[in-house]
């Protein structure tokens, strides 16, 4: 393959294992941070990176002119773990390209979706000697984690920062060839809470029906977290939840796709959820309780007939406009104590959260850059969709920059993001290349 080709480039970003939760590979996050910076240095940007008290920072910038605005793109090089490896078709971190398909670990989530945007200036450059706009990367290695050490950055290099408006790929396409503009992201809400009954596991013969069961009871509080309608059943929980406006229901009704993909892509026998909304609209406005994790007593083969001495689970909340994610923490802990019975100690560890995202995709910058997504994928009118995933990071980027952000998703439904054989079609790296030279274009004429 040449070795000046997008592709290329997208192949070598993605064999660095850059999996920022696992300490193991630090040294690899690095190495990816460096790749990034030397190719953005190359295209004639100023870049460099940036330690922080976790993975680095890689930051560039195009040459300032006063008169342009100021765009800033933002992405992550980290990337999940690979487990359950045994259900990948190859090494994740060994891509490959079958059928115009591009499989590896990070392939949508977010090498592919961010170089798209790193090779659309790239182009632009080669082409035109300039940018109509000032450029600034911001692309961090901590984003699978939570962004942890972001806040801090974006605090201290505010000056730094300033523009006018962010764009982020960071998100989906409702189907093939259908440019999307979200202008809404659920906000998030993560704890890990642990049940302890006996200092060691016992004989379930001895003991069972004296010493109450940590993985029955963390079966029951899990239980307790719902209603027979699907309905969280935190008390308060949908306090501060903000209506959709008409507008948005009607014109998600008109969407070229049905929910009924979901059961498809899926292979479940039916779809589930809160009873009096469609499953778009649980997605994208509605906020949820999941178990993430849950493990308790033994689980290799056969039998071995204890009663377990802990049990944990995990759990994540997706919340909405306009809820508070540390209330709704402090609403779940309290709902999580009242049904723990006194045979058992509760332990709460909490994790990371971030705050709901909306933004009027009917301002300047939001009509301009769905001109752009007409102009790079002809032939469909953009979808405008609110996201059921979080980017707790967006929220800051209004909070302290004080901009909005403008997110255009190039993954599809079926990328299998945070699952084995995570993918991304060659055609959709293309487009992102054509999305990023077009959005410039008509967000400096805003």
């Amino acid at each position: 393959m040449n070795e000046h080709t997008p592709l290329h480039d997208l192949l070598t970003f993605l064999r660095f294992p850059s999996v920022s939760t696992e300490p193991r590979n630090a040294d690899d996050v690095r190495s990816c941070a460096g790749w990034l910076a030397n190719k953005l240095a190359a295209m004639g940007l100023h870049a460099r990176v940036i330690p922080t008290d976790g993975h680095p920072i890689v930051l560039a910038k195009s040459e300032v002119k006063p008169e342009l605005k100021t765009i800033l793109i933002y992405g992550h090089y980290d990337v999940q773990p690979v487990d359950p490896l045994d259900q990948w078709e190859h090494p994740p971190f060994e891509p490959r390209v079958k059928d115009g398909i591009i499989t590896a670990r990070g392939a949508t989530d977010n090498k592919g979706q961010i170089l798209s945007h790193v090779l659309g200036v790239q182009e632009t450059l080669q082409k035109e000697g300039e940018l109509p706009v000032n450029v600034i990367f911001l692309i961090e290695g901590e984003e699978e984690i939570g962004s942890p050490n972001l806040t801090p950055f974006l605090k201290e290099y505010q000056d730094e920062l300033k523009c006018d408006v962010v764009v982020i790929s960071d998100t989906g396409m409702i189907a093939p060839g259908i440019p999307t503009f979200t202008y809404g992201l659920r906000g998030v809400s993560c704890l890990e809470f642990t049940v302890k009954g006996p200092s060691h596991d016992l004989h379930s013969g001895i003991f069972g029906g004296t010493i109450a069961n940590p993985a029955a009871v963390i079966s029951k509080m899990i239980a307790s977290l719902h209603d027979e309608n699907g309905k969280v059943a935190i008390e308060g929980f949908y306090d501060e939840v903000k209506a959709p406006e008409e507008w948005e229901r009607e014109g998600w009704k008109k969407l070229p796709v049905h929910e009924s993909e979901f059961q498809e892509l899926t292979d479940v026998p039916e779809l589930y959820g809160e009873k009096g909304y469609s499953g778009f609209e649980r997605t994208w406005i509605r906020p949820t309780a999941e178990v993430n994790g849950l493990y308790s007593g033994y689980q290799g083969e056969g039998s071995k007939t204890i009663v377990p001495s802990t049990a944990t689970a995990k759990l994540s909340f997706r919340l909405v406009p306009d809820q508070d994610c540390l209330k709704i923490l402090e609403l779940a802990e309290a709902h999580l104590k009242k049904h723990c019975p006194p045979s058992v100690t509760l332990e709460i560890e909490r994790q990371h959260s971030g705050n709901a995202y909306l933004v009027d995709p009917q301002s300047g910058f939001g009509k301009a850059a769905t001109e752009a997504a007409k102009e790079a994928f002809p032939g469909a009118d953009p979808a405008l969709i609110r996201e059921g995933g979080s980017i707790p990071i967006v929220a800051e980027f209004k909070n302290i920059l004080g901009v909005d952000t403008l997110l255009f998703g190039l993954a599809l439904p079926d990328a299998r993001c945070h699952s084995p054989n995570e993918n991304f079609p060659v055609a959709n790296f293309e487009g992102g290349m054509r999305l990023n030279q077009c959005m410039l274009k008509h967000l400096a004429a805003v």
